[in-house]
């Protein structure tokens, strides 16, 4: 039984480390909208087996990442400036929700501040990449800052639920912006100031931060699918 054991958390891990792999090509912009492959390619790229690239692809579509067909194998979802709109509507409400448990009912737990700390810092590496108008280590430090707030809700499968949305928004996102150029000033990098109204648990203060975020974020997607 141990070895069989072994056995099973090795292909886990392996499968889990194909989907974030992947996840991270798409965002990357690496694997574009529509990209179709299959998976015998992807096995063959990471030089692994069929069976947990398949499993991998399963997960992936499950989170609304990939397409897929079962004769001609997956694509990469493309969405629409509409699906855009709703995610934005979706993760703020799932935000506020959030904020007013942090801020009505802070988690009774010592590590709470330290918590919180560690949320500041990714926010903090977030914040210097948006600054710097790098896309690819924004979209990973911000994925962390937004799960590692999360979690502190309690809330495994709200948690789950607003990283979907989030990896989703980015996905959205990202097409439009690698055509941008330039985008030093052009991204959000309010993360340290949410904390700051978390911290004195101010659920109006962070509410109005985030709305501003995603007011201008969805501005700015929207102009640049136009151009």
């Amino acid at each position: 039984m141990p070895v069989s054991d072994g056995l099973a958390v090795t292909r886990s891990t392996l499968r889990q480390q194909i989907a974030d792999a992947l996840r991270d090509e798409i965002l990357g912009g690496r694997l574009a909208p529509g990209q179709e492959f299959t998976v015998k390619e992807i096995a063959e790229g990471y030089g692994v087996s069929a069976t947990p690239v398949r499993e991998a692809l399963v997960d992936l579509s499950a989170q609304g990442l990939l397409d897929s067909d079962q004769h001609r194998g997956f694509r990469v979802h493309e969405y629409s400036l509409g699906d855009y709109r709703s995610m934005i509507e979706a993760r703020s409400l799932v935000a506020d929700g959030i904020f007013r448990g942090l801020s009505e009912n802070p988690p009774d737990d010592p590590r709470h501040p330290a918590a919180l700390a560690g949320v500041r810092r990714r926010g903090e590496e977030a914040a210097r990449a948006a600054g710097a108008g790098d896309l690819n280590v924004l979209i990973g430090y911000d994925l962390r800052f937004w799960r590692e707030l999360s979690a502190l809700f309690g809330n495994p499968y709200l948690s789950d639920f607003f990283h979907r949305l989030r990896v989703q928004s980015w996905m959205c996102a990202v097409p439009h912006l690698r055509r941008a150029g330039d985008l030093r000033g052009r991204l959000w990098s309010g993360h340290c100031a949410l904390v700051d109204a978390l911290v004195a648990r101010d659920a109006h203060a962070a509410h109005a931060i985030v709305a501003a975020y995603n007011e201008d974020a969805l501005v700015l997607i929207e102009s640049l699918a136009k151009s």
